[in-house]
């Protein structure tokens, strides 16, 4: 059954209609924003692995007021038949956020600003993102982490463990250089 909607709108005063035009004109902003740093996030993954991203809402880089990490530390990488499998990996994501109740504790921040930051190999030849070298996650704030990995077990002997160990001190952290500015209608 197809359901029709028809809206009319009533003659705005002058003052409204720029207010309107400004809040269009900053979501066009914030779109176009959020698509570059889209394509610029898929080179990166096309560069380099990405054993971690940060989103950072609100404060700075150091002190946000709320982060959350998405840590493919456990990404299985190779055929399709190893790694992840889209449909299952979504089932899986959000069975766990909604099973843990992780978003009954947050709560609506005021529009704010955010920030993304990875993780990437030190010599991956990207050029967009800035290298923070001596970067460190903060530790205050509102945090949340979701965990990805591939769906079998693996067990590591001793000395692959040491070898991830020192593959991830290659890399460093990077920062997108823009910002997606919040905003409110």
């Amino acid at each position: 059954m197809k359901c029709a909607h028809y809206f009319w709108f009533a003659p705005q005063d002058g003052d409204v209609m720029k207010k309107m035009e400004l809040a269009s004109k900053r979501c066009q902003q914030t779109l176009r924003d959020l698509e570059g740093l889209l394509q610029h996030l898929e080179v990166m993954f096309s560069l380099t692995q990405v054993p971690r991203v940060l989103f950072l809402l609100g404060g700075t880089i150091m002190s946000p007021k709320e982060l959350y990490e998405l840590n493919l530390e456990g990404v299985c990488e190779g055929s399709a038949e190893e790694s992840l499998q889209t449909a299952s990996c979504v089932r899986k994501l959000f069975h766990s956020l909604f099973v843990a109740d992780v978003f009954s504790e947050l709560k609506a921040l005021p529009a704010t600003d955010t920030v993304v930051m990875l993780q990437g190999r030190r010599d991956c030849g990207v050029d967009w993102f800035w290298p923070k070298l001596n970067y460190k996650v903060p530790t205050r704030g509102k945090k949340l982490t979701v965990n990805l990995s591939c769906g079998g077990e693996k067990h590591l002997s001793a000395s692959s463990a040491q070898h991830v160990a020192s593959t991830w001190e290659d890399y460093v952290w990077f920062q997108a250089p823009v910002m997606l500015k919040g905003f409110q209608e």
